[in-house]
């Protein structure tokens, strides 16, 4: 009877790492999105009097984080790398391509290239 118990826990368990990680497989998926390029703080609509990028570029000064409008959405930009930092800066306002992980309205940036 135990000897039963014990394959079946055991079947169970390696079921549930199986499962757990084909999700993991899944959720770490590189996916490539398009839109603007904006700030965290003021998503698709700007605030601040003067022009959209003026406005962009204050707002990443003060903490904020870059962004990216995709249709309704609007994807916080998660970076580390100055050299994507400096890309996302010279295409302000402008049509992007990201590559990245997405995790809810988050993106984990793996690279930034002008929108053709």
């Amino acid at each position: 009877m135990k000897s039963r118990w014990l394959k079946r826990s055991v079947l169970m368990g390696a079921v549930f790492l199986a499962v757990l990680a084909a999700s993991s497989a899944l959720a770490a998926k590189v996916q490539t999105f398009t839109g603007t390029v904006s700030d965290a703080m003021c998503g698709a609509k700007h605030m601040m009097e003067g022009d959209p990028v003026s406005c962009l570029r204050a707002c990443v000064q003060k903490g904020s984080k870059y962004a990216l409008v995709v249709g309704d959405k609007v994807y916080t930009l998660d970076t580390t790398d100055k050299s994507t930092s400096d890309a996302l800066d010279k295409l302000a306002g402008q049509q992007a391509k990201v590559k990245g992980e997405a995790n809810g309205d988050t993106i984990e940036v793996k690279s930034v290239a002008a929108a053709k």
